[in-house]
This record gives C-alpha cells, structure tokens and sequence, in this order.
C-alpha cells in the first residue's frame, strides 16, 4: 500500500513540474527589419486595458524594459517601437483517479476499499507583448508566453520575470536567409 501511494506522490510530482514550463510562441512581419529598432516606450492605452493588477502591470514591464535595456535597446520619448501587453488568464482542474487498493485481481470491484480521487487545480496565464511600429502604428511583432500562475508574491515575481524572458528571447526574430 505504501508503495502505491509513493508511486503516486512521484507522479503527481512529476507532472507538477510538468506544468510549470513556460510555453512560448512569436508572430512577426517578414517584411520588417527589426534592426532599425533601437527605443522603445511603453503603450499606455493598452497596457490599461490589460485585466490584471497594477502591481502585476509594474512587474511584467519592469522586466520587459530590463530584458530590452539588456538587448540594447533604450527607453526613449520619442520611440520606434511602442509596446504594448494583454493577459489572459484560465482555471484548469485536474481529477487524478487511483484505483490501487489492496487485494487480488485487476477489477476494481476485487480491490475492495482504497483508491482515490486527488483533485488539483491551478491558473495558467497567458502574457502577450505587442510591438508596434510608432510611426506605422502597425503591430510588428507578438510573443506570448503560457504558464502557471503563483499566489505567492516572491514566486509571482520570479514566473513573471521568467515568462517575459522565455519571451524576449524570440525578439528580435531571426531573418530567414534564402
């Protein structure tokens, strides 16, 4: 009995940490030269459409202006891009079902009392980061990023920090050579 239950806490273990990977996709304009891109501003009529808390908002563009500042880039007046955020966010539930119990045979029914149901639940939330061209005022570029979301403040932080990184590592996209 006590193996099924290690057995058990191992997988659960396991696909928690599963979970906890940043997904992350990018959309760009092939025709655009992201080279010409060097200031950037943040989208301020964007950003406060964004459903999240402005403590939240704080984080996710501290971390976008240290992950361009990091590039090169620079914060500017007058920018080239301006850019701009919206989240998303979903429960998910997750019912694990154990009908390990104890006894002889493979039917349930043989197994007499044991098994369990372990229900888990967590949010994934999705960051998009939009650039637009200032002078076009065209989206050029979109990254977002799916994760799990913490409650904890210090762990919220460091997921945010992590999914724009995961993010801006597209930026600026690869040029297909032909």
């Amino acid at each position: 009995m006590k193996v099924y239950k290690r057995i058990l806490l191992f997988l659960g273990i396991i696909s928690l940490m599963s979970c906890s990977s940043v997904r992350v996709a990018t959309d760009f304009d092939k025709e655009v030269d992201f080279k010409m891109y060097t200031t950037f501003a943040f989208f301020k009529p964007g950003i406060d459409e964004a459903k999240i808390s402005d403590l939240d908002k704080k984080r996710i563009l501290r971390a976008i202006e240290r992950e361009l500042e990091a590039k090169g880039m620079f914060k500017a007046s007058n920018p080239n891009l301006l850019i701009s955020i919206f989240t998303e966010t979903r429960e998910n539930v997750n019912i694990h079902q154990n009908n390990f119990g104890y006894g002889w045979g493979w039917n349930p029914y043989f197994w007499g009392p044991g098994g369990n149901n372990i229900v888990s639940s967590n949010v994934e939330g999705t960051l998009y980061i939009d650039f637009i061209d200032a002078r076009k005022n065209e989206l050029v570029w979109q990254g977002l990023g799916t994760g799990i979301l913490s409650l904890d403040m210090e762990k919220k932080e460091e997921k945010i920090n992590k999914i724009v990184n995961k993010i801006l590592e597209e930026y600026p996209p690869e040029r297909d050579q032909k």
